[in-house]
């Protein structure tokens, strides 16, 4: 899918409800699915995010330039030390490019975190600029928690 044509399909986006659609929005009253569509266009890619936000998790889905899933990895606080794990749930363990982006994000939330990635593994600076771009993002969004209860 093209980018164009995937930034289209994003900003289309709709959620159903009580049998209502409604288009997609960054300010979902409290209780709701909170959804959060955004592309960034650096030198000679185009990153798509989209964050999803439930009520104690959060999905990110990071796309360089494409709408493939990519590999896709669940972090959480386990006890008794609050420390993060990581598992992969699709993809091979060889390829890793998500699993550091999950496990930070649930350090700055201290909720329990999905994201599928598909950026090139031999790509650390552009793994680094997509990191950033999402947490400016989820930062803005209000999701980071205070961080004295999360710190180690």
């Amino acid at each position: 899918m093209a980018s164009k044509e995937l930034e289209e399909n994003l900003s289309e986006l709709q959620i159903g409800g009580n049998g209502e659609k409604k288009p997609v929005e960054n300010d979902v009253s409290e209780g709701e699915v909170k959804v959060s569509c955004f592309t960034e266009d650096l030198q000679d890619v185009t990153l798509h995010f989209q964050i999803v936000k439930f009520s104690k998790q959060i999905y990110a889905w990071i796309g360089c330039n494409s709408a493939k899933l990519g590999h896709l990895y669940a972090a959480a606080t386990t006890r008794p030390n609050n420390n993060v794990s990581v598992t992969s749930l699709l993809g091979g363990t060889s390829d890793n490019t998500g699993s550091s982006i999950a496990r930070r994000i649930v350090l700055k939330t201290g909720l329990n975190v999905v994201v599928a990635c598909n950026i090139p593994k031999d790509s650390p600076m552009l793994e680094a600029t997509a990191e950033r771009k999402l947490i400016e993002r989820l930062a803005s969004l209000g999701y980071f928690s205070p961080k004295e209860k999360y710190r180690n």
